[in-house]
């Protein structure tokens, strides 16, 4: 299939991949085998990751039994909110959205009731390790909770909804606490949930995985079950949500029974309905403090079949950072098809004022480099025009060039130097570790290269394996993870050949 640069959506520069620095000698860069100098927990972070053996995907997906939110979510807009999904055995599911004002999710606005039924369809075509699925809506209701929120969402209504909604709720009425409204029926053919920006296309990819955690307690030894459901992801863009047919993931729910520990907000969502909201326990608000080291806490899934993991090294002393971008073909991160990697500067950070929380800052990308993990992507770059794409004629599998000198890479869509507008946020878990969130790349693929676009939503968060690493100053591919250099320390050994180049490149574009 012939690709061309249009169909190459971007997800690269920035907080998009797997960035690995070490100390390295200069000559390391020229073929001597580095040494590895990570952080412990840098390294089996990274190890972790790699182990994709640990998670298991049940195919079909069994989703009997409640799925619940793990924390507040952050929808592009943005919206605040949690999620409660009830799922029966004979397909019918009843689903609570809850929405906030604030985003700790602790001052709700309203209450979604979905109820409606569900078939589950063959395993995806386009997203490797999903399962499409059917759904019907037979009711979606609405309780306010508060005369600020039932006035604001019949404003929204009564402007642009059709005729039958056009008086949904007349202006002036008293706020009735507990009351439920319909939104929409099956029966009636009456649906009012567009002003809202409401669909559930997200029910129409679906993923479950299972793996163990370790207990915590000392006198105990063993592990929990874990089980997480990825449904599909929400666009970008307000306008495309209701006609978007998701081919990523938003942020997974987690079994009811069977979750992490700790987990505070979980008990607090499973006990919820829509005249009772979960009011989450109050989070430390943490300051901006980007230095250091930061890592994918698992494999992670991008719209348009792109799957990655990330690491982030951040020098605040000079506002310099360094990206290790690593994707692959599979959603375990199993098989890896390229690796980028990215540096540059940023600005100071300013809170931002679209979104409560989160602090906006311009990254800027000065350099890059790609390496090819399979003979099929070698070949690629070898084909392109002279000057477009590092030295021509001289890619191979494995082999890292720069392709600053070019101004990027052609081929690849690649263009430098790169500003990208960002949102960050950073706060700590329940386990007190420090989560790095960075804004969530545009669905369409383009890149948020102007302040208007700037992302209202997040990524999945990395987490903080290092503090602020005076020595890395150089980087390594994982392709050498295990080995043993002369002197007797761990370098890195050879990963799988991956293979499905063309699913890559589908994903590949920086403007």
């Amino acid at each position: 299939q012939r690709l061309g640069l249009h169909s190459l959506p971007g997800y690269l520069f920035l907080p998009a991949v797997l960035m690995l620095t070490l100390s390295l000698p200069s000559a390391a860069c020229a073929g001597a085998e580095p040494s590895l100098r990570w952080e412990p927990r840098c390294r089996q972070q990274l190890r972790h990751l790699q182990d994709g053996a640990r998670i298991a995907a049940r195919l079909p997906p069994r989703l009997e039994g409640r799925w619940v939110s793990t924390g507040c979510e952050v929808r592009p807009g943005p919206e605040f909110l949690t999620r409660s999904y009830l799922f029966y055995a004979n397909r019918l599911f009843k689903a609570y959205q809850f929405y906030y004002w604030d985003p700790s999710c602790r001052d709700p606005s309203y209450s979604l009731v979905i109820k409606g039924k569900l078939r589950l369809r063959q395993a995806s075509w386009i997203t490797r390790g999903a399962t499409e699925a059917d759904y019907h809506l037979h009711k979606v209701g609405i309780v306010f909770h508060s005369q600020k929120a039932m006035r604001e969402v019949a404003s929204w209504i009564n402007q642009t909804s059709g005729e039958g909604c056009s008086g949904f709720l007349p202006p002036g009425r008293t706020w009735a606490p507990g009351a439920l409204y319909e939104l929409l029926s099956a029966k009636t053919e009456r649906d009012c949930t567009a002003a809202l920006g409401f669909a559930m296309h997200e029910l129409s990819l679906v993923r479950v995985e299972q793996h163990y955690q370790p207990w915590l307690q000392l006198q105990q030894s063993g592990s929990r079950l874990v089980e997480e459901l990825y449904l599909g992801d929400i666009h970008t863009e307000w306008l495309e949500r209701l006609h978007y047919r998701p081919t990523g993931y938003q942020r997974p729910l987690q079994n009811a029974m069977h979750h992490v520990h700790p987990c505070p907000a979980c008990g607090i969502i499973y006990r919820a309905d829509e005249h009772h909201p979960p009011i989450l326990p109050v989070t430390a608000q943490l300051p901006m403090q980007l230095s250091g080291s930061w890592v994918s806490t698992h494999c992670e899934v991008r719209p348009a079949v792109l799957f990655l993991t990330r690491y982030f090294i951040f020098h605040g002393n000079n506002h310099t950072w360094e990206g290790y971008y690593y994707h692959y073909s599979d959603p375990l991160c199993k098989q890896p098809t390229f690796t980028i990697y990215a540096s540059g500067h940023y600005t100071q950070g300013i809170p931002s004022s679209k979104v409560r929380g989160g602090t906006e800052l311009a990254f800027k990308v000065t350099q890059a480099r790609v390496m090819p993990m399979d003979q099929v992507t070698a070949t690629m770059l070898n084909s392109s025009e002279p000057g477009s794409c590092g030295l021509a004629g001289s890619w191979s599998t494995g082999v890292e060039q720069d392709i600053t000198p070019t101004n990027g890479c052609l081929a690849l869509g690649i263009r430098l130097p790169h500003t990208e507008y960002e949102l960050f946020k950073t706060e700590q878990d329940a386990k007190e570790r420090s989560l790095l969130y960075i804004g969530e790349r545009p669905t369409d693929g383009s890149s948020p290269d102007r302040p208007d676009k700037r992302p209202t939503s997040y990524q999945a968060p990395l987490i903080q394996c290092a503090g602020a690493p005076e020595e890395f100053s150089n980087y390594v591919s994982l392709k050498y993870l295990g080995r043993k250099d002369a002197n007797g320390n761990e370098a890195l050994k050879p990963l799988p050949v991956a293979f499905l180049l063309f699913i890559a490149l589908l994903v590949l574009r920086w403007d």
